[in-house]
């Protein structure tokens, strides 16, 4: 099911968050982004949800295809981008990053994530396009 409404997004942001927090209350900090990658993806897929990793995305540039593909971290749903992070604190450039991985897949949702944090709320921001 990919979802369309606001509520829908917000119900699976809430269920992609809690995939985070349990990960991070297990892990902790300070580890190498990969591990993450392995064990949040595990933890979204035992609560039920659709995930692609390493998603490839081709460019499209003035209608043609060019260079190498996007590579998405993960894809749940079909329709939620989940860039993860392991850095010292989030920057601006990490949200226009996913909000151009947005604008060239025609996706309206991301989330960045960074397991570096003490508490992983400080960790979090929703990215949007055009909802």
């Amino acid at each position: 099911m990919e979802a369309r409404t606001i509520e829908e997004y917000n119900e699976l942001t809430h269920s992609i968050i809690g995939a985070a927090l349990e990960v991070h209350k297990i892990l902790g900090p300070g580890l190498l982004e990969a591990v993450y990658e392995e064990c949040f993806v595990e933890e979204l897929q035992l609560r039920g949800l659709r995930v692609e990793r390493q998603v490839h995305t081709p460019i499209i540039y003035k209608g043609r295809e060019v260079g190498n593909p996007l590579i998405i971290d993960i894809l749940v749903e079909g329709c939620v981008i989940v860039e993860l992070k392991t850095v010292q604190e989030l920057l601006d450039i990490h949200s226009a990053q996913l909000l151009s991985y947005l604008r060239l897949t025609g996706k309206k949702l991301g989330l960045l994530i960074n397991f570096n944090t003490v508490h992983l709320r400080d960790g979090l921001k929703r990215v949007v396009n055009g909802l």
